[in-house]
């Protein structure tokens, strides 16, 4: 009876090898053109390229989604994924996860215009799918969505210039200095020595006069960032490439004061407009997105 076991398991394995090894082949060939010579996706939504650890994690979540081979097969599939897979396979294999991921998130710019959007749009220019901010053109202030949004999960991604200096509003009026009406949170150049002597609540991802955020994530000035912003209640959640840099409820951020001890009433909204909240410098956006909670 074991022997027989032991001999099915080994037919699985095989077969589970040779499906994956097929599948990696029909797949790398359908989609190898939308991978560039360099690694990287030919599509404005994807073109970071992770290191190989990252890839191999990626695909081995995957990999596990098999529900019908049994574990000494993952196993095995793992391996070969390890073993045979290329970095094509191994970055259409994480599209695939990240296009999971990305489930329920619509966009907030369509990478054409600025339709949805209000506030000074002379300032905030539509452009070879980013959204760049030159404050020299109108007065450098503030882009706000037309929709109002409570509770979300926003992603977007930004690059910055030497000294940027601007702001992400959120649950904000279309007017009255969002950091008060509101909420903004920093989208700062840290590493500018113009910078140094802020209070720690005004570096990058800090919910400003509120919460202090991690530092010490940013990427080098003139490389895209990619950040999510999860807003649940109280509850505000900052990640800045992959790292958790603010985690607090704001009632108790708050209480019995803020730590810039000024009046910050739009910490109780529920509601209100997302906007990019400028300081007169030269940065961009793209692949803006969200996902609204219940």
């Amino acid at each position: 009876m074991y022997s027989w076991i032991k001999k099915t398991n080994k037919i699985i394995v095989l077969l589970a090898i040779i499906y994956l090894l097929f599948l990696k082949t029909v797949i790398a060939a359908e989609l190898s053109p939308a991978v560039g010579t360099n690694g990287t996706f030919n599509i404005p939504d994807y073109s970071a390229k992770e290191d190989g650890v990252q890839l191999y994690t990626q695909a081995v979540k995957w990999v596990n989604k098999m529900k019908k081979v049994n574990s000494a097969a993952q196993e095995e599939s793992q391996a070969v994924l390890r073993q045979h897979a290329d970095e094509s396979a191994f970055l259409i294999l994480q599209k695939a996860v990240k296009e999971e991921d990305e489930e329920g998130f619509v966009p907030l710019f369509n990478g054409k215009d600025l339709s949805g959007w209000t506030g000074d749009t002379i300032s905030y220019v539509a452009e070879n799918g980013k959204i760049v901010v030159y404050p020299r053109r109108g007065s450098g202030g503030n882009l706000y969505t037309e929709k109002e949004y409570s509770n979300f999960i926003l992603r977007f991604e930004f690059k910055l210039t030497p000294g940027a200096n601007n702001g992400l509003g959120i649950r904000a009026p279309l007017s009255g200095d969002a950091a008060y009406v509101g909420m903004e949170l920093q989208i700062l150049d840290n590493t500018a020595d113009r910078y140094k002597n802020l209070r720690p609540y005004q570096f990058h991802g800090s919910i400003y006069g509120v919460v202090p955020a991690k530092r010490g994530y940013l990427k080098p000035v003139g490389e895209w960032n990619f950040e999510e912003v999860i807003a649940n209640g109280p509850q505000i959640t900052i990640k800045l490439n992959g790292v958790t840099i603010v985690d607090a409820d704001i009632d108790k951020a708050s209480t019995p004061e803020t730590m810039d001890g000024r009046k910050h009433p739009g910490l109780k909204r529920d509601k209100g407009h997302i906007g990019f909240l400028g300081h007169g410098s030269n940065l961009e956006f793209r692949n803006i997105r969200i996902k609204e909670l219940k």
